[in-house]
């Protein structure tokens, strides 16, 4: 079983097979509570057309936000990118209301592709994923895990998890990765 520390290490966890996962490199994340008069103008600080549909994503370069509800968003950049988002929020604070807090340490990611990945997250997740259209993503729970999952191709996801539920979560698809392996 993989345990992961405070310095996990980027990289493959399964491979071959029908599915593999890895774990992603970190990235600038931040959960964004704004109201609806204000998505104008965050758009415009931020770079990004900000979706009100639940579920839907926009991205522009390296920077990509997923509505999660009504007005939450989880906002993800590159980590070196990660003080130029809050000073662009900062420099709006004074006319939009919003809440911005960098929640960059606080999850991990974890990449799940191949034939089976699909199956794969049937194993814990209730939600049916061929209903996910491909673009879009959801918040969810994995074997009781809060998550938000991204659709990222047809045979392709990104999980993002807490970190401290990610080794129940990555003991959970290596264990159902060698399941449909066999």
């Amino acid at each position: 079983m993989t345990v992961l520390t405070h310095a996990f290490t980027p990289g493959p966890l399964v491979t071959g097979g029908v599915v593999s996962v890895s774990l992603m490199g970190p990235i600038g994340r931040f959960s964004l509570r704004l109201r609806e008069a204000g998505l104008g103008a965050m758009g415009a600080a931020i770079g990004l057309d900000i979706p009100t549909r639940i579920g839907a994503r926009a991205k522009n370069g390296n920077r990509e936000i997923i509505c999660l509800g009504p007005d939450e968003w989880l906002l993800q950049t590159s980590a070196l990118e990660s003080a130029q988002v809050v000073a662009e929020c900062a420099g709006i604070y004074g006319t939009i209301s919003h809440s911005l807090t960098d929640i960059s340490a606080r999850e991990i990611t974890v990449l799940i592709e191949g034939p089976a990945a699909t199956d794969l997250l049937t194993i814990g997740c209730p939600r049916d994923i061929d209903q996910i259209a491909i673009g879009d993503g959801c918040r969810t729970v994995v074997d009781g895990i809060s998550v938000v999952l991204w659709r990222d191709g047809e045979n392709r996801f990104r999980l993002d998890v807490w970190r401290s539920f990610a080794p129940h979560l990555i003991g959970l698809l290596e264990t159902g990765s060698a399941e449909l392996s066999a």
